[in-house]
């Protein structure tokens, strides 16, 4: 069962450390990332995302070769 969007949003505080702990033994797709956490893949592109627009992740460069970016923990947060 989908959870609707409050939901998701209200757990992205709680997530965002989850997910910065999974990407630091390196750079980890949405897909990758949604596995390790056993979370549905839209969930996690909607915390992503808001960790990328706040600079906590950023992209490592191109997609591969399934079409899917992979991201990383910005220096500052990586500690």
């Amino acid at each position: 069962m989908l959870r609707n969007n409050f939901e998701v949003f209200r757990d992205e505080m709680v997530m965002k450390d989850r997910i910065i702990e999974i990407m630091k033994d390196g750079p980890k797709t949405v897909i990758e990332v949604s596995k390790v956490l056993n979370m549905p893949s839209r969930e996690v592109m909607c915390w992503m995302m808001a960790m990328r627009r706040y600079g906590k992740i950023g992209e490592t460069g191109r997609p591969d070769e399934d079409g899917y970016f992979k991201y990383k923990v910005k220096e500052k947060d990586a500690g």
